[in-house]
């Protein structure tokens, strides 16, 4: 059995990333890094936390484009100001 600090990221089951809103996911991420730069967890913690890690960046930035879409799709009329917006389909 290996130790890792109360700290550890794998506190019970996390919630699936895909789940996450952009913010609760960002928030996760930055304790992951923190946790692993004052390296306070044992190699198999590290590595597990490093994955999680990625998949929460890579989540973020999904949202993140997700987000800049919807925002370019926003419409505009003739003087600049904002009408409306397309309908914004992810798939």
């Amino acid at each position: 059995m290996t130790e890792t600090s109360k700290d550890s990221p794998d506190k019970g089951t996390p919630a699936p990333v895909e789940t996450l809103s952009f913010e609760a996911a960002m928030a996760e991420l930055e304790k992951i890094v923190s946790l692993l730069e004052r390296g306070d967890l044992d190699l198999e913690a590290s590595i597990s936390a490093y994955e999680r890690g990625e998949a929460l960046k890579k989540h973020c930035e999904r949202k993140l484009a997700e987000a800049e879409l919807r925002v370019e799709k926003i419409r505009m009329d003739g003087e600049g100001k904002a009408t409306g917006a397309d309908p914004f389909d992810a798939s």
